[in-house]
């Protein structure tokens, strides 16, 4: 099996872990001998990991457990891979067994107590931080997982306690107030709830943001009387700050006051005294609260304008104009922001990616498509998706020639964040190739592809179908794309590649199930291909006059296959 694709959580896991071979408090006891031999495999499987060799790891780690089997680095760097691949259950066990053989291992039980939590042991996280803030008293931060332990069993008041313990220690803090009023809402305690922000405000009675926090959760709690009463307050020490701006948009937006809500951001808006950066932040927060409450956003327009007269030079407020347009439907003046702010930013590639957003949807835009990613690629030649995407159009236009040369000069000037994107850059290559007619050379840019990104689901359907157009490496074709229907089992198309390679396999039966489920998830969109195909399994499973309807279909809708013809004279499938 390849690991590759596992690099980041396996290989990740390998530095957390510190090597602690001779720190068993039980276990076997070995002999000189075997000692050095299982060190040998061990720091091996350390040295296969640095090199990127994961399956030669895993295998140098298998053998230091079957010498070992209580040895806790070599359990815990076992669970670490079951946990890369999913199989949570099989890496608890190993990190239970780690724990087991190095029961005061701090990482060991904070590792454990993380995977308890993923597969809701409750009880288990619980255990594992009463042990350890037993074990470690100094490590005080542990009575805040405890009480988010406590909390997520339910039990509230002990989560409480275990935050006041952590208080004694640090001292009254917003984190330890604010989860403390999150537990007493929750045990609907609402005294004591407000009781721990008013303890903040005593403590920091000049500091804007608790009074204005405090508003805010009497805003959230319906209570709109003592929400304003706080904000007032706020006022009198900063009337201008930020947050009380949009607090107060809020509070007018809760209480039906919309246009006072309006004139709160009209007036931070033109103030001089804000900073353009703050506005921008304000104004979003304000058209995310209009979306949440399913307001019509073109009300926010006008801001905008009145930000273009004081700001012109700002092009961050086109690019969120455009934003802001495009969530209207007017692509035309969204794109025209896109283009002011790339004008402005031309190493920037977000301008870029949205009018390509724009653009890519309309078949009809295609030579827009090609401009923007030109430039895109001569201001930012290292970025992939430029490349992806004129290579993309290029390819639609039916100039093959140049979307392949698209494509290479990306592999070669690209730097790829992800195996995953250079394996749909040969994914790419090779359907062009295959339609250059270049079979056993698409067939080579798949196993590139494959080889980046073993799950590459367009490859593993385009390679398996394309085998089984030439009658070769059915069982290849089969196992790739049942991979495909296994991960989107309603996809039409990867549901009719695996029924015509079934088909192609003689399994007609299995075959026309597969067929028959494409056209009943594709039936919006069913393609002349697509009935040929169930036409052809009809014809060989003994429903002549059907296979003929299915044939005519495909006809009618474009089918042009050599022999559609000679299939629908004849009454009989025809191998072409």
């Amino acid at each position: 099996m390849n690991f590759k694709k596992y690099i980041t959580a396996f290989g990740i896991l390998f530095l957390l872990f510190p090597v602690e071979t001779f720190s068993q408090e039980k276990g076997l006891i070995l002999d000189e001998t075997t000692r050095r031999k299982f060190d040998y495999f061990f720091y091996g499987a350390l040295n296969a990991k640095t090199q990127g060799k994961y399956d030669e790891a895993f295998d140098l780690l298998q053998h230091c457990h079957a010498i070992d089997s209580t040895n806790a680095s070599v359990l815990i760097e076992l669970g670490a891979y079951y946990s890369s691949l999913g199989e949570k259950n099989t890496a608890l066990n190993y990190f239970r067994n780690a724990v087991k053989y190095d029961s005061t291992n701090y990482y060991y039980n904070m590792i454990l107590a993380g995977m308890s939590k993923t597969l809701d042991q409750k009880q288990e996280v619980i255990d594992i931080y009463n042990f350890l803030l037993k074990t470690y008293p100094d490590k005080v931060d542990l009575y805040f997982e405890l009480a988010n332990a406590y909390a997520d069993n339910g039990e509230l008041a002990k989560a409480i306690e275990s935050l006041n313990t952590l208080q004694k220690f640090t001292g009254v803090s917003d984190a330890i107030a604010i989860n403390k009023f999150r537990l007493y809402n929750m045990m609907d305690q609402k005294e004591n709830a407000f009781k721990e922000i008013q303890v903040i405000i005593g403590k920091n009675p000049d500091n804007v943001r608790y009074r204005i926090l405090m508003g805010d959760l009497y805003l959230q709690d319906n209570q709109t009387e003592k929400a304003l009463e706080y904000y007032n307050q706020a006022k009198l020490i900063e009337p201008e700050a930020s947050s009380l701006i949009l607090s107060m948009v809020n509070y007018y937006e809760k209480t039906g006051n919309k246009a006072a809500a309006i004139e709160e951001l009209q007036k931070a808006i033109v103030s001089s005294k804000m900073e353009v950066d703050t506005k921008l932040q304000l104004l979003a927060r304000y058209i995310a609260v209009l979306r949440q409450n399913q307001q019509d956003i073109k009300i926010a327009n006008p801001f905008f304008q009145s930000m273009f007269e004081q700001h012109p030079n700002n092009t961050q407020i086109n690019m969120m104009y455009g934003d802001v347009l495009m969530l209207q439907d007017d692509k035309k003046g969204a794109m025209n922001q896109f283009e002011i702010f790339t004008k402005d930013n031309p190493t920037d590639p977000a301008g870029y990616e949205q009018m390509l957003r724009i653009a890519l949807p309309d078949s009809l835009a295609l030579d827009k498509v090609v401009e923007i990613a030109q430039t895109g690629i001569k201001n930012i030649p290292t970025a992939p998706q430029f490349y992806f995407y004129l290579g993309l159009a290029r390819f639609q236009q039916k100039k093959y020639k140049e979307a392949l040369d698209t494509y290479e000069q990306g592999l070669e000037n690209a730097e790829f964040q992800s195996p995953m994107i250079e394996s749909d850059f040969h994914g790419q290559i090779g359907d062009i190739n295959h339609t250059l007619n270049k079979n056993d050379v698409a067939f080579e840019s798949y196993e590139k592809a494959l080889k980046l990104n073993p799950q590459n689901l367009p490859v593993l359907n385009n390679y398996s179908y394309y085998l089984s157009l030439e009658r070769k490496n059915l069982d290849k074709a089969e196992q790739m794309s049942g991979i495909t229907i296994k991960a989107e089992p309603t996809n039409p198309t990867y549901l009719d590649t695996y029924g015509w390679v079934l088909f192609e396999q003689g399994a007609y039966t299995m075959a026309k199930i597969y067929i028959e489920k494409a056209i009943e998830y594709g039936k919006d969109e069913l393609s002349a291909e697509v009935l040929e195909h169930y036409g052809d399994v009809l014809a060989v499973t003994g429903e002549t006059e059907k296979a003929v309807e299915q044939w005519k279909k495909a006809r009618e809708m474009g089918g042009d296959s050599k022999i559609l013809n000679k299939k629908i004279k004849r009454k009989e499938y025809i191998k072409e």
